[in-house]
């Protein structure tokens, strides 16, 4: 077959957990503008131009069919086509807005059923949201250190957090039963739309007020690149990444605000300027993530 007859190369398929969400409608549109092929699992419908079908990932039997039934019943054109990796964002999106045992079921269940699910179907490529509250949140002067990192101890502080941490241990136990298993967490930091820029003003007068996770965010458009990034890095195994921007949400400088507000806190390194103090250098150097968007660059509020 000449090169002119070739059939085009097939668009590498993801399904997207939660793509109706904060994160997931950006992470969905940025996997679809880099050539991805999407179909997105939800409690609620997804952008009517993107193909989804309405699950409860807390069911198992649902989890099951949704990552397995990709005829044209539900995906037009589309027969016996298997899903290329997942990336599982789907769940209760904080704490305490819904009781701790609720939140803890629904979560840890949903992330199970989607490991468990990937598993049997030979699913091999899964990056699921993990969360910067696996670090101990509220940051208080029992922090251990900063800037944080990946070798930080992890310190569950409600029940939310739990579910993190567990999802995070049972991955590695998922990755020793299936050696070929890759199961990407991602420690995401408080997720920031453009429109919430708005409101950082807010925060300065008074930087109590955002030390709970060390004046950190993520712009959504950067954590959608860091989903791109995880999908498309080749391993097996575990890991996990936090991702950040790579400021803080305050005008006064990172080393400044340790001082004055967590003065009991072992700072590691020298800091510059608003770098942030959840520490993105292992995605930076392994993922090749690298934020673009800035709170500070009003461009970006929009």
């Amino acid at each position: 077959m000449s090169k002119q007859q070739q059939a085009p190369a097939k668009k590498p398929r993801v399904c997207v957990t939660g793509g109706a969400g904060k994160l997931g409608k950006v992470c969905v549109q940025d996997l679809l503008a880099h050539g991805y092929d999407v179909f997105v699992l939800d409690t609620v419908p997804a952008a009517k131009d993107v193909p989804h079908m309405v699950v409860d990932l807390a069911d198992f039997g649902q989890t099951l069919d949704a990552l397995s039934s990709v005829g044209q019943e539900i995906y037009a054109g589309v027969q016996n086509q298997a899903f290329d990796a997942v990336v599982h964002l789907a769940a209760i999106p904080a704490p305490r807005q819904y009781s701790d045992a609720h939140t803890f079921q629904n979560n840890i269940m949903g992330t199970y059923n989607v490991f468990e699910a990937s598993r049997r179907l030979g699913i091999r490529n899964v990056v699921w949201a993990s969360s910067e509250t696996t670090l101990g949140e509220p940051f208080e002067n029992d922090a251990p250190y900063a800037p944080v990192d990946e070798d930080y101890p992890l310190r569950a502080k409600s029940a939310y957090a739990l579910a993190k941490v567990l999802m995070e241990d049972m991955a590695r136990q998922f990755c020793y039963q299936t050696p070929d298993f890759k199961l990407i967490g991602l420690r995401f930091s408080n997720v920031m739309e453009p429109q919430d820029y708005e409101k950082f003003a807010s925060y300065q007068a008074d930087p109590e007020l955002r030390k709970w996770n060390m004046w950190a965010y993520i712009d959504a458009r950067d954590g959608a690149q860091a989903i791109r990034k995880a999908v498309e890095w080749q391993a097996t195994g575990m890991h996990a990444f936090i991702i950040a921007n790579a400021d803080t949400v305050m005008e006064k400088p990172s080393a400044e605000l340790l001082r004055e507000a967590l003065p009991g806190v072992e700072v590691r390194k020298e800091l510059a300027g608003h770098e942030t103090l959840l520490s993105i250098d292992k995605a930076r150097k392994e993922l090749g993530y690298e934020p673009t968007h800035t709170w500070r660059d009003k461009a970006n509020w929009q």
